[in-house]
């Protein structure tokens, strides 16, 4: 371990001015802060707790499916406690009678079920938490380029978070149009109440504006910081993947989210002033002429949506790439296989990601040929992705494995997002996607990506770098206990969900396909074995594909009672944990591991100066299996040339 690395009391360069400001107070240090480690740590635990409450409007949803017309249980309990009661009442008790999920709640659930995951949990989980601690740190930098505008992006985001749950109490309640929110649907319904700030679809678009102004406000941060602030010696090519995909995540944010920020707010034109951007002419509610001036285009939406909306799916999965090329060299002592190949993999896959969205617009009748285009496209864009698959397995190959549990939850990433990525290359080509279209096999899909896939790769991105950020470890036992339980949970749920949907199972159908017969009555071996499975412990199941959701929603309990010691771990951890032996526990290469820990205001006690790549690890002829970044040799740091103009100083 070098002594850069494990003391602290270096003086040259440490100070950054830092020493002649006041110390904050707790509002300055802990909420209005614009240190970007304060500030990823906010966006972490943010994201953590909206992934909670995406994924309770999911078990709601399952139970619907699983069981339609019975009793949720423990509903009416909620209800019936003195403080909490009131609240659960007005955002979904009301909705539901006796307990009962109904349609129009099935529909509130799905809706925001989709937004709260991907815009208010795994983006800023995946993205602005790890990508404000991690990023700064690894170049070598002292803060993001504009901390201020940090702060801003945070709260934006919060702001947006606050209003997304508002919609669960207006008058209408949350929004029953998916999260797609496609006109003019969503433009026309419940047009009867005039006071528009009853309408739940109303806080969604004010909602996805803030939203959406945090993200750019974000990624401009990052564009800025990566090209501005590196530590002497860190060029392109030796910056740490992680640093390269953030980085291309940046510009997709930049560049696809203001299409739907600009769709959004016509959609609140639309609803708000009574225009008519995507409401075309000769619409009809009730029998009846809607009183509209007509002339829009239901068609432009859909193409601003998806021109964010596909773009998007790589702003979930980079970060994922982002954190396994770092989780797995240190947990393998193998270099990082195809580094180059895979930085440009990554430019590519953003270039690309741009050239696709309209395949999820094939039922809409464009010809054909727009739509080889489009499949052309599509079939490119999983070459890329392909490569960064195969430059992280190839990685294991040969290494000497360290089953923690990050990299349980990293390996576990690897045959998952396969899975995602090779069921999603037939839905390229139309004529198998107009069959499968809105059906459980694209849900199966799109899940198989983002769930056990990008979900995974975030938690093991929280294992690896818990003790940086407490200076403590989690729990192995723990982390162990949360990694099983969620790998069977997440298989039980969405495998058969590819079955169904070839099935004809509807993704929207509320009672699960229980009134769809001829399409619910079909059988096979799976739904053989499941009814048999569950009749060994009393339970009947029928032996059709409605079996299924059964055994999904039993995945969806797994998964859930999977998440407790995850959730305990994280905070029992913070006091409880073992102490971190050395700034560098793990034994890794990259920069942030020279910093102390946790890392303080102004993050280094050194200037730091690279002299290699960022995953030297088991090089020949070296007296250890790994050789940071910051090292001329084993143990000793590189110098800083002396500079005749100062330290930059982080403005705070």
């Amino acid at each position: 371990m070098s002594a850069a690395a494990t003391t602290h009391d270096h003086s040259h360069g440490a100070d950054h001015a830092h020493d002649h400001h006041d110390e904050p107070g707790f509002l300055g240090k802990y909420i209005f802060s614009c240190d970007h480690k304060v500030i990823g740590i906010q966006y972490g635990l943010s994201g953590l707790l909206f992934l909670l409450l995406g994924f309770f409007l999911m078990l709601l949803m399952r139970w619907s499916i699983a069981f339609p017309g019975e009793t949720v249980p423990g509903l009416l309990f909620v209800e019936s406690l003195p403080v909490i009661g009131p609240f659960f009442h007005d955002a979904i008790g009301r909705w539901a009678p006796g307990g009962i999920v109904n349609g129009e709640l099935y529909n509130m659930l799905g809706a925001m079920h989709g937004t709260i995951m991907v815009f208010l949990g795994i983006v800023p989980l995946g993205f602005a938490g790890f990508v404000n601690f991690v990023m700064p740190l690894q170049i070598g930098t002292i803060d993001m380029a504009f901390p201020k505008l940090n702060m801003w992006s945070f709260w934006l985001f919060f702001i947006s978070g606050v209003m997304m749950i508002a919609s669960f109490f207006v008058g209408t309640g949350s929004v029953q149009t998916g999260w797609t929110m496609y006109s003019p649907l969503a433009s026309t319904t419940t047009l009867a109440v005039t006071n528009v700030w009853m309408h739940g679809h109303t806080w969604w678009l004010l909602a996805m504006v803030f939203n959406i102004s945090a993200s750019l406000l974000g990624s401009v941060n990052v564009i800025t910081t990566v090209i501005n602030l590196r530590a002497k010696g860190m060029t392109w090519m030796r910056m740490p993947f992680f640093c390269w995909a953030m980085f291309v995540t940046s510009f997709l944010l930049l560049l696809a989210f203001p299409p739907l920020e600009v769709a959004a707010l016509l959609q609140l034109v639309d609803r708000v002033f009574g225009a008519s951007f995507f409401l075309p002419t000769g619409l009809m509610e009730g029998g009846q002429h809607l009183d509209i001036s007509g002339g829009g285009s239901p068609l432009l939406y859909q193409h601003l949506f998806w021109f964010l909306a596909h773009p998007e799916v790589y702003v979930l999965i980079l970060p994922a790439f982002a954190i396994l090329a770092e989780v797995i060299p240190a947990n393998t002592r193998r270099p990082l296989w195809g580094y180059k190949s895979m930085v440009y993999a990554a430019l590519t896959l953003g270039f690309l990601s741009f050239l696709v969205w309209a395949h999820h617009m094939y039922l809409t009748g464009m010809g054909t040929m727009m739509s080889t285009y489009f499949q052309i496209t599509t079939v490119l864009i999983s070459v890329p992705s392909v490569i960064l698959l195969t430059g992280l397995m190839i990685s294991l190959w040969g290494g000497s494995i360290r089953f923690t549990p990050q990299m349980l939850f990293a390996s576990a990433f690897l045959p998952m997002f396969g899975i995602g990525g090779l069921t999603g290359l037939p839905l390229a080509f139309t004529f198998i996607d107009l069959a499968l279209h809105d059906t459980y096999y694209v849900i199966g899909h799109f899940h198989y990506v983002v769930a056990p896939g990008t979900i995974f790769a975030l938690f093991a991105g929280i294992y690896h770098w818990y003790p940086k950020i407490t200076g403590r470890f989690m729990s192995d036992f723990l982390g162990k206990l949360h990694f099983w339980p969620s790998l069977l949970g997440m298989n039980l749920i969405f495998a058969p969900m590819f079955i169904q949907g070839m099935g004809g199972f509807h993704r929207r159908w509320y009672d699960g396909g229980k009134y769809f017969e001829q399409t619910s009555s079909a059988s096979n071996w799976v739904t053989e074995l499941t009814s048999w499975t569950f009749g060994l412990v009393g339970m009947d199941v029928p032996n059709n594909l409605l079996g299924l959701n059964v055994l999904m929603s039993v995945g969806a309990f797994i998964l859930a009672l999977g998440q407790v010691p995850f959730i305990l771990n994280v905070f029992l951890s913070i006091k409880g944990g073992r102490k971190a032996n050395s700034d560098n526990p793990w034994h890794c290469t990259t920069l942030e591991w020279a910093t102390p820990t946790p890392p303080p205001h102004g993050n280094f006690t050194f200037e730091p100066v690279v002299v290699r790549g960022p995953y030297e690890y088991s090089v020949p002829a070296c007296s250890q299996d790994y050789l940071p970044q910051w090292e001329t040799e084993p143990g000793k740091a590189a110098v800083a040339a002396a500079s005749p103009t100062p330290a930059p100083v982080a403005h705070h």
